[in-house]
């Protein structure tokens, strides 16, 4: 699949995205607005598309570093217990930090993150049976772990309908002045482009790594954060989003190879354009109500990583 079809996709389906909600505006009045529609517009249409298009690049990209990093196709944010220890963090700021600005409460997530993560990796490195599907399923354990402690202390502090909310992906919240925290991961993003072949390299292992040169700790320190870093601004504003950062990798590595700085323009544009597909979806199947984003993209990527798994030996996955 060429880029330049992703990027045409995702041009019709954010314009599409613009003009679908309960409130008319027709692709026709765009140059006739009132000033109702023009509110419509800037305060809720337009911000959302812009955090639909972040969350679904951002949380892609995540996903393809941490399978370079640990060499295994089935490891994401999802299965590495990441976005749990960062659902983690933001109860503890809502229970310690009572007062935390947003800026805080994301500070804190992303030091839960990055534990958790560092945590899984640490697992990760003293497993002898390291079968491509044995070390999800240990992620997904770590991250039930997780998600029982946050469950348990929501429940202590009677604060479970806060957490529900954060485990709730869902785009129809999105307003302006409630999403540029999301801002934080273009930079972040920026950095992963930059330093994609070191990732490559790291990725090989780290005697082939020390072999070249490079600073093997660093670079997966350093992926490492990243990683948290994004999780935790997408989960404090959009909320949990299942499967993106499994599926997406997986399916431009069948047809881009597993070089990351070749794959990750491909990785960020068809994560944008599966993510607004399903928002899509999720705004018209049901008419005028919505479906939460977590839940399309759940059912479609649960359907499509069940594929994935029983096509693995295929691709060599």
């Amino acid at each position: 699949m060429k880029l330049r079809y992703l990027i045409t996709s995702l041009i019709i389906f954010s314009i599409a995205s613009l003009f679908i909600g309960v409130s008319d505006i027709s692709p026709l009045d765009i140059f006739s607005l009132s000033a109702d529609q023009k509110e419509i517009l800037w305060t809720s249409r337009i911000p959302r598309l812009i955090s639909i298009l972040i969350a679904g690049m951002s949380m892609s990209i995540v996903g393809l570093i941490m399978q370079q990093l640990s060499r295994n196709r089935f490891v994401s944010p999802t299965t590495a217990g990441t976005l749990d220890s960062a659902r983690l963090g933001i109860l503890v700021s809502l229970i310690v930090f009572t007062s935390a600005s947003p800026l805080q409460k994301v500070s804190i997530a992303f030091v839960f993150a990055l534990l958790g993560t560092l945590i899984f990796m640490k697992i990760l490195e003293r497993i002898k049976f390291k079968d491509t599907i044995f070390i999800p399923l240990v992620g997904l354990m770590f991250g039930n772990i997780i998600s029982s402690l946050s469950t348990f202390f929501a429940y202590k502090y009677d604060l479970i309908q806060n957490m529900s909310s954060f485990m709730l992906g869902d785009f129809s919240m999105i307003m302006s002045g409630n999403y540029e925290l999301m801002f934080i991961t273009i930079p972040i993003l920026a950095l992963a482009f930059f330093f994609a072949n070191k990732f490559t390299i790291a990725g090989m292992g780290e005697d082939f790594a020390k072999n070249l040169g490079l600073n093997y700790r660093q670079v997966v320190n350093l992926g490492l954060i990243i990683v948290a870093l994004v999780t935790a601004s997408v989960v404090l504003t959009v909320g949990m989003i299942p499967f993106l950062g499994l599926i997406i990798p997986n399916i431009v590595t069948i047809y881009r190879g597993d070089h990351l700085k070749k794959s990750l323009a491909h990785t960020a544009a068809l994560g944008a354009v599966f993510v607004l597909i399903c928002d899509i979806i999720g705004r018209v199947i049901i008419y005028p109500y919505e479906i939460p984003i977590n839940l399309t993209v759940g059912v479609i990527g649960s359907g499509i990583f069940l594929y994935l798994l029983l096509r693995r030996k295929k691709y060599g996955l």
